[in-house]
């Protein structure tokens, strides 16, 4: 443990990290023979895609229905493990080979995700090297690093979306941490420079790009301030905008360069931004849109039952039944993609406002990072229920330099992760998941509080939470044994979406009422 000493404090904060970090890795190698999600497949035909057949088809191919739909660096990605892939078993490189999924194949795929989520490890690491720690203290628990760490390194949506239903988020995390971290430390060509490279293997990082443009701008590009924070107008560099121009733009052209070059742009962006699956994803992520379709579903059956409408309106299943599709809302007028950018947009403007006035440094671009992330995540078109996720993990930054934001991290963590239940529905992986999110929940609550010192949460939120247990055990354990299994096989999924949105939405308030009346000299632990 640390001594009293600052000659000690980096060797010994290195080894209980790295501690960290190789027992979370061990605990991902059980889960290899778990239940898998469709996902496997996506990312096994992306292989036999990308592998098999040359550049200029990659964004064409459909003989499965899991076409290859994300930018193209991460299409080269998927090439890039093709190439160890070939070496385990090439039969999962046929495109032909629909489902293929040997026992290589499985633990190819599996170990690929531990493997590179490296660069996730290497991201966190970074970010809790610029955590300021109390020095001479020998109490963990009040090691803002430390708690830093085991939050995002064992952080239970990325462990289940990972490594049980199968994705590669820890890999894009890590360019997100680093970035991230380059910022905080003042090296914001580096920063920008990882964005980008991030913002072209996975587009949904876009949600996060308004804050990084308005930061940049307005803290890389204006050198100087006045000492009321205004900015000086004569400071501004246009080198430096020219600068930051030339890195986005230098990414994006070895990106897309090829694919605009063969005149496939058109098509690679109708792979990009589907908007014809419809308003919701699979089923209603704990957003805004859930309390309005839930309205709207209420309003028909009032008409219905009032006889104002016919009985073909009568509402069904088809928005909760884990179908990906449109969906025209009945009473309420129903949303376009448009309307959904149009409300994205506007939730977020005042954070931009207020980083653009008042930068307050690193956590303050952090603030406005998580609000994006949030404001995208309640009001965006076809919104998957992992992006929680992406305003999850860099709230965690926050919520151990902060008394509020640990609040309202404990409020969205908890509200968001058992909105991810429904993601592994298997019995066998049932007790899995209830330990991890028990194990993250009881660290987060207790680690947080003994680090600020006070109760982080008010009595309201805190029966709020405490509710999610009962709902839990309806949802998980009494209703797939009740009558109405077979008749409402998906009014666990609307409970779960709608009662987690009561979270979600608090947490974005609560969220914007913390950023919005931040006093100058604000007390931080």
């Amino acid at each position: 443990m640390a001594g009293g000493n600052s000659k000690t404090a980096v060797p010994e904060s290195r080894s209980w990290f790295w501690a960290v970090a190789v027992g979370v890795t061990l605990l991902k190698c059980l889960f290899i023979n778990c239940y898998r999600s469709t996902d496997f497949e996506v990312h096994r035909n992306w292989l036999a895609i990308t592998h098999s057949l040359p550049m200029s088809r990659w964004y064409y191919e459909n003989t499965s229905i899991w076409t290859l739909d994300y930018p193209p660096l991460f299409a080269w990605f998927e090439k890039g493990l093709s190439k160890v892939a070939q070496h385990v078993d090439p039969n999962m490189l046929r495109v032909e080979n629909l489902d293929y999924s040997s026992q290589s194949t499985i633990l190819f795929q599996r170990l690929s995700v531990i493997f590179t989520d490296v660069l996730f490890i290497l991201g966190v690491r970074e970010c809790c090297r610029c955590v300021r720690n109390p020095k001479g203290n020998q109490d963990l628990l009040r090691n803002p690093s430390f708690v830093l760490a085991v939050l995002l390194l064992c952080n239970f949506g990325l462990l289940i979306v990972d490594h049980i239903h199968f994705q590669y988020n820890g890999f894009l995390f890590g360019f997100l941490f680093l970035s991230i971290a380059r910022h905080m430390q003042s090296r914001h060509l580096q920063g920008a420079l990882l964005f980008s490279i991030l913002l072209n293997l996975k587009h949904i990082y876009l949600y996060l790009a308004p804050a990084y443009g308005v930061y940049l701008l307005r803290s890389f590009c204006w050198r100087q301030n006045h000492p009321d924070g205004s900015i000086r107008w004569l400071s501004f560099s246009p080198v430096r905008l020219l600068v930051l121009g030339f890195i986005v733009i230098s990414v994006c052209c070895l990106s897309f360069g090829p694919f605009i070059a063969m005149g496939q742009l058109p098509q690679l962006l109708s792979r990009l931004f589907p908007f014809k699956r419809g308003l919701c994803h699979a089923y209603w992520a704990p957003n805004f849109w859930a309390f309005y379709n839930i309205l709207d579903k209420v309003l028909t059956t009032l008409g219905f039952q009032l006889e104002l409408l016919e009985a073909e309106h009568l509402p069904k299943a088809s928005m909760t039944g884990g179908l990906v599709q449109e969906f025209q809302h009945v009473v309420l007028p129903s949303v376009s993609p448009l309307t959904t950018l149009v409300c994205s947009l506007l939730s977020i403007l005042p954070a931009l406002g207020s980083v653009w006035r008042r930068p307050r440094g690193s956590r303050g671009f952090l603030r406005c990072l998580v609000i994006c992330a949030l404001g995208s995540f309640m009001f965006g078109w076809h919104v998957h229920e992992k992006a929680v996720l992406l305003a999850i993990l860099p709230l965690s930054i926050l919520a151990v330099q902060n008394r509020e934001d640990a609040g309202t991290f404990l409020l969205l963590a908890t509200a968001g992760h058992y909105s991810l239940f429904p993601l592994i529905f298997s019995a066998a992986e049932l007790p899995i998941k209830v330990l991890l999110m028990l194990s993250f929940t009881v660290f987060s609550f207790s680690a947080l509080k003994h680090l600020h010192h006070a109760p982080l949460l008010h009595p309201l939120e805190v029966v709020y939470l405490t509710g999610l247990l009962p709902v839990a055990v309806a949802c998980e354990l009494i209703y797939p044994l009740s009558p109405w299994q077979q008749k409402l096989p998906f009014l666990p999924l609307l409970v779960t979406s709608v009662y987690c949105s009561v979270g979600v939405c608090h947490a974005f308030l609560r969220l914007y009422a913390s950023l919005l009346r931040t006093p100058p000299k604000q007390k931080e632990s």
